[in-house]
């Protein structure tokens, strides 16, 4: 890889140019085609639900541009149904699933199930399918007896478009329920399901365009929601457990959340269950990943804050230290103080109830066995022949035609993942879990099943995964999405 010096960082290559221009024309096609804007009677609520009947989730998902309440504005986004976020849809390991899916943008999109052990093919989890403007499309997939339950999320992934359309508003809940909802204290939890999603908005609620900078440090919004309100308000029964079902469904930034003056109770993440709940004060949740966690009601009644603590992900040098450092959007300041703690939501202590205690034991783990092979991937950023300026990954940015990695069914392998770059990055695998290894050497404290893991720059971090029942292509890639479209993706073959 050729390393990038301050010069060649200012004169940005074609492939930032033109994902720039993109954004630009589709911020464009927001502003000028007002006819895309409807007033459908679609339930404008993050708590509508498609639950799957008989064994059968069928529901009809609409991509399409809509004017909905956001926090104290009206804001004109990219929606699912016409709510931000969209539908949770629930269902169980085994269930059959059928998504009539329409397209009403503008440009070409498609859906992923991020967290779903399905099918990378045909009309599943295919990442490479292109559903083109005013075209209709069903995706049908049986979800596998053997999915965990828990968190998962569905979100476009058309290489290119996937942090505009993401940082748009396309995000919702795919929820698989399973025998953790049945665990007696969990199932007597007060249960709450947390989207967080930021938005870069002008004042009158249009998209702000996003700059070469931003592109290149990672998007961060002027605007932060949960379930589409600003710092909305959840309850805790006194002497009970609330129960806190979170996703980071943010392009680029990273939530180090923080509840005042009460531990969190980690007891699953990314999609699975943990063997027992560990206690910890504060959970760094990047995107792309999801956490679930009990809160006990054992303080004194009151109102406690959510929040989002200072956390630096890194920076381009100078340019990080100042206007990128800052998340600024074009020429608008963001007024969000990423220095400070940042309210996210508010717990309020409601009637009392029965005292419950945590659960003391949760789902078992079992350790993968020995892999058959190891691999490196090298994760950082600098010029890639015909692409120009480019998150690289083993020194190559992105190509469509090129698979970058082969493996063989029914193989266990280990990954070695290494950030030699300035910046932090999520590192997220399609289609299998793996298991986290080690972090610079450093044994996992805890077993854990995940899809989305933070390697920090200078971190080496280990992961085992097997790859199990489905061949096909898919992809690894940096889950801050303006860096997979810049190039940080790779293609991964499963052969038999």
């Amino acid at each position: 890889m050729k390393s990038i010096n301050r010069r060649k960082f200012l004169i940005l290559g074609t492939s930032t140019t033109i994902l720039a221009l993109g954004t630009h024309q589709l911020v464009k096609n927001l502003r000028s085609n007002n006819n895309n804007f409807s007033n459908k009677s679609y339930a404008l609520n993050s708590e509508n639900i498609i639950s799957s009947q008989n064994g059968l989730l069928e529901a009809t998902l609409e991509a399409s541009y809509q004017e909905v309440p956001l926090g104290n504005r009206t804001a004109k986004l990219l929606t699912y149904n016409g709510q931000v976020p969209g539908p949770r849809l629930e269902a169980k390991p085994g269930d059959k699933v059928r998504l009539h899916f329409i397209n009403n943008l503008s440009q070409s999109t498609n859906l992923h199930y991020h967290g779903l052990h399905l099918p990378p093919t045909g009309k599943a989890d295919n990442v490479f399918l292109e559903v083109k403007p005013k075209e209709k499309f069903t995706y049908e997939f049986d979800i596998s007896p053997k999915q965990t339950g828990g968190i998962n999320w569905y979100h476009p992934h058309l290489h290119g478009l996937v942090a505009d359309q993401l940082s748009g508003g396309l995000a919702g809940l795919f929820i698989i329920r399973d025998q953790l909802d049945e665990i007696p204290e969990i199932k007597a939890a007060k249960e709450e399901f947390l989207v967080l999603q930021d938005f870069s908005l002008y004042d009158n609620g249009n998209l702000l365009p996003a700059n070469r900078m931003p592109l290149m440090m990672g998007r961060e919004g002027n605007v932060i929601t949960v379930n589409g309100k600003e710092n909305p308000s959840f309850s805790l029964p006194e002497n009970g457990l609330l129960r806190l079902r979170i996703v980071n469904a943010s392009t680029s930034r990273f939530y180090n959340l923080s509840l005042e003056n009460h531990p969190f109770y980690l007891i699953a993440n990314d999609g699975t269950t943990l063997e027992k709940p560990i206690e910890l004060s504060e959970i760094l949740l990047t995107p792309g990943e999801r956490i679930e966690v009990l809160i006990k009601g054992d303080k004194n009644p009151g109102n406690y804050q959510l929040v989002s603590l200072p956390y630096n992900r890194g920076s381009m040098g100078m340019m990080g230290g100042g206007m990128m450092g800052r998340g600024m959007m074009g020429n608008r300041r963001n007024n969000i103080d990423n220095n400070t703690p940042i309210p996210l939501a508010t717990i309020t202590y409601e009637n009392g109830v029965t005292p419950l205690n945590l659960p003391r034991e949760l789902m078992p783990i079992s350790p993968l066995p020995q892999p058959q092979t190891t691999r490196q991937f090298s994760l950082n950023h600098g010029m890639s022949p015909g692409v120009g300026m480019a998150f690289l990954i083993n020194g190559e940015a992105y190509q469509h035609n090129t698979v970058q990695t082969q493996v063989k069914l029914n193989t266990v392998e280990e990954w070695e993942v290494i950030n030699t770059g300035v910046m932090d990055h999520p590192f997220h695998v399609h289609t299998n879990k793996f298991q986290v290894i080690s972090v610079n050497g450093v044994p996992n404290p805890y077993p854990t099943w995940k899809d989305t893991i933070l390697v920090r720059r200078g971190e080496r971090v280990r992961i085992r995964i097997p790859f199990e029942d489905f061949t096909g292509k898919t992809v690894y890639h940096c889950h801050i999405l303006d860096h997979e479209d810049l190039g940080m993706m790779g293609s991964l073959l499963i052969n038999t």
